[in-house]
This record gives C-alpha cells, structure tokens and sequence, in this order.
C-alpha cells in the first residue's frame, strides 16, 4: 500500500505502547543485584504524592470521576507556562529509555533536541534502545558497574526484567523525600499526575523510587474497520452469537473479519474481557487472589476464538504476522479488526483518512451478561533515577517536572510538536501540523515522553469527530473495565519467574485456537502454571494486598 510509510507503521506502534515479552534474556543481572527484601508487607509505606492537578484549558468534553478522559475538539489557542524558571544547570545528564521509533538524527544536527536542551538548561546525552533489544540492553545495564548508569532511566512496563525490583532498591534513589505526601509540591506537574498512575506503578520495600508514565483506564482494545462491520449487521447491544455471525458475514474471498498479531493469542485479551473472565488477577472479598487463567469464563473465550478461527474469519497467518503487517492489512482492507492498544488512536485515525472509518469496539454480551473491557495498568512504565547528592536529584527532578507538562502548556508543545515554524505549522483551527523536518525530528525518534509525560487527553489534531465518538466509547466501557487486581503489587515469584510461565500458556492458548490442541490442553497447561508459581504468586499477591489496604 503505497500510502503506508516506515515511519506511519513506528508511529502506530509507539502509540500503542504494545511489547511482546521474551523469556529468559535477563539471567545475567541477578548476581550483582541481590537487593534485599522488596515486598511491601510488615513494611511502614510511604505515603503517596499529594495530588494536585495542574491548571490547564477547559476541555471540551469533560472528564468524569469514573476515568473518562477529557476530550479537545480543537487545540487550545491560549497556551499557559507550568515551569517558573530553567531547570537546569547547564550540566549534562545521561538518559535512557525504550523507543519505538527510528533512530534520532545525532544531536549536533537535530534541532529538536538542542530546543529542548536549551528549554531545560542540561546537555542531555540520550541512549534510545528499540524495543527488540530492550530486554538483552538491560540485561547489561543492571548487571555492570553502579557509576556507569545513567541518571534518569525509564524502566518499560512492556516487558518483565527478572528481579527488577531488587535491582531498583539497590542502585536507584529512594524519592520518597521529595516526593511522598505535600512534598512533590516542589514539582507542580509531578504533582499533577493521577494518584492512580503512582498506585499502579507500586512501592518497592514500602518506598517510592520512581516516577509513573500515567495512562488512560482502556487497555487493549479492539479497533474495527467501522464501515465492514456495521454493513455485516454490527449494532448495539450486539452479543457474542451477534459478533460470530457479523465476522462470517464480513469474511470473504481474500477479506477477513478479525486480524491478530504474533504473540496476541488471536487478541484474546479482548475476547477473555467480553466474556468477563478476570484480566490477570482478581482479589475476592476475602482478600484471596483468584488468577484468570483458572475462571471457566477464560476457557469460555478461548472455546469461542477457536470456533471464530474454525469458521475462517481470522486471517490465515494470525499467528505469526507483526504487528505492523498486521497494521497494513487493515488499512488496506484485508482485515477487518486488529487487537491494539487504546493509544493506538493517535495514530490510527490519521493513517486511515481517506481509507475507512476507525472505531474501537464495543463489548459484547456473554449468555445475556453485558461483557467488559480489559482496564489498562495506569502506568506506562516509569522513570528512576541513579543515586546522586541532594542537589543533583533535585536538579533532575525539575527536568522531569519540566517534560510533565500538561496539555495546552508552552512547555507540552515544544517537547510533543517541536519548534512552530520549524518542525510545526499550524492549520486553520490553530492545531500543529509537521513539517517534513518535524516528520524526522520529533518526540517519536527523540522519546522524552518515556522520561516523563503530563496527564493524558483526548486529542487528534485535526479529527475532532474522532475526539467525540472516542469520549462517547470511554463512557460507555470504562464502567465495565476489568482492572488486574495485583497492579501496583510485588510478588517475588512473578518477578522471578511470571515471564516464562506465562510464555508456556500463550502457547497453549494459540494452539488451541489454532486448532493444533484441543480444549482440554488448557487444563493441563493451567495445572503446570499452578504448580510451576502461579499460586505461590497469588499468596505473595495476597500478602501485599493485605498491606496496601
């Protein structure tokens, strides 16, 4: 498809915020990151930062105490300052964090980057790492010497580093002095992030040591090709026997109704919410954690994708496209649906003008119950800091203070839109439009947004329909968002062990949709995840609920 560039395809996963784990690679750090213990159990715990949202635009739609957004329908005309004086110093600071784009020109010729260095008063020398290198990255990070770290770290909550708790109670800064309770006041912006982005990021041994990417409460969702599904009879209040037949209806000749990635288990996150089986883990009333895995809703979902899969409506190589060929396909038409994450919309919209109609599916019900949707972690990862004097951990915090600017802030455009006249122009309702230097020089290549990021807002430059019909989806699905309950929670086993028993079940999942096992292998792999760590987790999980409330 002539109009899907390299870039269109990072930028669509960047705004995804989507990582495919792989076992194993991380074995390396652990000698030299003993740490000691990280539960939160029997510990006194830090109070959370006061909350203190920042002054900003009045949105055009508003948000609600429940988690909808705020939504813009057009881009704030009168930008305000959050940041009173220069962060920095004049000092350099090393950064590093995961990146979904290309490689960032080289800082002696971007001028995005020396825009941003003189705004916050640092030389900042950044090591991006792509995502398929993240995990080998930092293997070697965490396991080598203490003064080669680099001072601010984003630690992406893509993917599970084998004892990364105790590597961060080890060798990063306890910011439990300058941020627990009224103290983060010195940081406006940090004080302005949601309480629970700091809740889901989580305490490690009863302290805070990092800072949370906050993220919006829908997770995985599933994006439709809005125009194939409503003309196969796609309606409100549809139910699971609805969407069944709307898939065979919308699958023919070489057109399939739902597409997946490699690694998504035919996008069953999605499917395992509209049956409302627990999305990780649920807790009971009792303060016992019960994992999904183990709900008879979780083997409903699976039974239901291998009769989907069994009637043709997934495409035939599901089980091994990326997700940027996945991606292509539905912007060209070949499928239909595709599993991604909520932010994908920034993207999605854009990519698909002129092409079809975007929009992110409704749950279906389930034997005459409404179905849910998969609640997102409401933090993206997030930030630490090397262990440094009083003065240096300050300076740095002012720099992420600076990168937590809200929307509709002087200090929010420069870093997410570059410089006006350079890397934007404007369009007629005042909304940034890139350059073609900005299409190359920009927050995608250049990801500050992983070092720090203000509260996240309903927002495609120019589509303020899209704006609307995603504001109208949250108040409708937010309600019934299913949120793991060990978010926010240590479990030394999950930390240990959580990445490769939870490959062994994606395996299971897949080749039961796949038609190559039948149902009853679930049993057998559920049993082997029991007795492998999954109910030592949900007694560790347990514990630190205990704790925590």
């Amino acid at each position: 498809m002539s109009r899907m560039s390299r870039r269109t395809l990072l930028r669509s996963i960047a705004a995804t915020g989507a990582a495919v784990s792989v076992p194993g690679l991380l074995s390396a750090c652990t000698s030299t990151t003993s740490g000691g213990d990280v539960s939160n159990a029997g510990k006194k715990l830090a109070p959370w930062p006061a909350y203190h949202p920042a002054a900003g635009p009045t949105p055009d739609l508003a948000p609600t105490t429940a988690g909808v957004q705020a939504g813009f329908t057009s881009y704030p005309s009168n930008l305000v300052g959050s940041v009173a004086r220069t962060p920095g110093d004049g000092s350099t600071i090393k950064v590093m964090s995961v990146t979904f784009g290309t490689p960032p020109k080289p800082e002696a010729g971007n001028q995005y980057w020396k825009a941003v260095e003189k705004a916050l008063g640092v030389k900042i020398e950044y090591t991006v790492i792509p995502t398929d290198d993240y995990q080998a990255k930092m293997a070697t990070v965490m396991a080598g010497d203490p003064g080669s770290l680099p001072d601010i770290i984003n630690m992406f909550s893509g993917f599970v580093l084998p004892r990364e708790a105790q590597f961060v109670q080890v060798r990063a800064e306890d910011l439990t002095p300058h941020l627990s309770g009224e103290a983060v006041k010195d940081y406006p912006n940090l004080a302005g992030i949601p309480a629970q982005a700091w809740r889901d990021m989580g305490r490690i041994g009863g302290r805070i040591y990092g800072i949370p990417l906050e993220r919006p409460i829908p997770g995985s969702t599933l994006w439709l090709n809005q125009g194939m599904f409503t003309g196969a009879g796609m309606h409100d209040g549809w139910t699971s026997d609805d969407f069944a037949a709307v898939a065979k209806k919308a699958t023919h000749g070489k057109t399939y109704a739902l597409g997946s990635a490699k690694g998504s288990d035919f996008n069953n996150n999605v499917h395992s919410a509209a049956h409302n089986a627990p999305q990780g883990w649920a807790v009971d009333s009792k303060g016992a954690f019960h994992a999904g895995y183990t709900d008879e809703r979780f083997k409903a979902a699976v039974a239901f994708q291998a009769q989907l899969r069994k009637d043709g409506c997934y495409h035939p190589d599901s089980t091994s496209l990326s997700t940027s060929d996945a991606y292509t396909l539905m912007l060209n038409g070949t499928i239909g649906s595709l599993q991604n994450g909520f932010g994908n919309y920034t993207a999605l919209y854009p990519d698909s003008k002129g092409l079809l109609t975007p929009a992110p599916a409704v749950p279906y019900a389930v034997d005459g119950t409404p179905g849910g949707v998969v609640a997102a972690r409401r933090s993206f990862g997030y930030t630490i800091l090397k262990k440094a004097s009083k003065e240096r951990i300050q300076l740095l915090l002012r720099v992420l203070d600076y990168l937590a600017a809200p929307f509709g802030t002087k200090e929010y455009e420069l870093t997410h839109f570059g410089v006006e006249g350079v890397h934007f122009t404007r369009d007629k309702g005042g909304s940034p439009v890139p350059t073609k230097l900005g299409q190359v020089e920009n927050i995608t290549n250049l990801p500050f947004r992983y070092l720090a990021e203000g509260p996240q807002v309903l927002f495609v430059p120019g589509f303020p329909d899209a704006t609307r019909a995603l504001h109208a989806w949250q108040q409708k699905v937010v309600p019934v968002a299913i949120r793991d309950a060990s978010f926010g929670l240590q479990s030394a086993t999950f930390n240990a062990q959580g990445t490769t028993l939870k490959a062994g079940m994606d395996d299971t999942i897949t080749s039961v949709i796949a038609g190559r096992a039948p149902l009853s292998a679930l049993d057998g792999a559920i049993s082997k995840w029991r007795s492998g760590g999954g109910d030592r987790m949900a007694d560790e999980y347990a514990r630190e609920h205990a704790a925590n409330t």
